[in-house]
């Protein structure tokens, strides 16, 4: 059923934190609950856009089927739905990322400047779903797959929202909001500032053990950009391999969860 053996812990997790959510959804009306329970799973379930990021790079299960309907969970957690990744990121953003003028994640303005972290987090987070569309352009068959269960996960949420407004508001609408904010925001200190033509000299690697811990590796990103399609597992012995082409400047055994 897994593809790798490595998936089954965070998986289980995920989807634990998933029937808790549907749990307090049925049994609880409080509005101070819901909201202590969303600030508490704030950073937790942002986190859980690597692992979404990571099965759109390498599926987590054999079967399609059970692929889409981990999407769709991973969905009401990050705001980040089917194909999206794919399309925004895989055949987007990894592509175009030494390029400024081009690239889905940019960090510069069309005159050239840098972004500020604030307006970076704005732009990217705003036009998510439109920059996957257009590069969906080029790739129908993902671009479709991408509308159609996008649009079945938000009206799956509209629907809990219309049957029970508060709770869905506060476990589902609110933090794939929340989420995806959180996830533009982190993803600016990736890249911004290092303009080069050199791969290895074009993202920051974040080598503390809790945040790859929480992130499955996300922190050794030079690796990631080298070789996309590698396992989170064994993206540690990737960068290993690699590091000594890497500037010292760019990696930081200090980096936090929220850094």
């Amino acid at each position: 059923m897994f593809r790798n053996s490595k998936d089954r812990l965070p998986v289980f997790i995920i989807l634990s934190l998933s029937a808790l959510d549907f749990y307090l959804y049925f049994t609880v009306e409080s509005i101070l609950v819901l909201s202590i329970y969303w600030l508490i799973m704030l950073i937790p379930k942002a986190n859980i856009c690597a692992w979404n990021h990571h099965h759109q790079h390498s599926f987590v299960f054999r079967s399609k089927t059970l692929n889409h309907i981990l999407e769709f969970f991973y969905a009401l957690h990050t705001g980040a739905v089917t194909n999206i990744w794919v399309l925004h990121h895989n055949l987007g953003h990894h592509r175009n990322f030494l390029d400024q003028e081009c690239d889905e994640s940019r960090w510069k303005y069309k005159n050239g400047k840098p972004m500020g972290e604030l307006a970076y987090t704005l732009i990217v987070f705003l036009t998510s779903y439109s920059r996957a569309l257009g590069v969906g352009k080029n790739h129908k068959k993902l671009r479709n797959r991408f509308v159609i269960f996008g649009s079945l996960t938000f009206l799956i949420v509209a629907a809990l929202v219309v049957y029970n407004p508060v709770p869905a508001l506060l476990l589902f609408v609110t933090p794939m909001i929340t989420s995806l904010i959180f996830t533009a925001w982190t993803t600016y200190d990736h890249h911004a500032g290092l303009d080069t033509e050199d791969q290895f000299a074009a993202s920051f690697n974040k080598l503390n053990g809790l945040y790859n811990l929480v992130t499955g590796n996300l922190g050794y990103h030079t690796a990631h950009h080298y070789k996309p399609g590698t396992h989170w597992s064994k993206l540690p012995e990737l960068h290993a391999s690699i590091k000594h082409k890497i500037p010292d400047h760019l990696m930081d055994s200090e980096a936090t969860l929220t850094s």
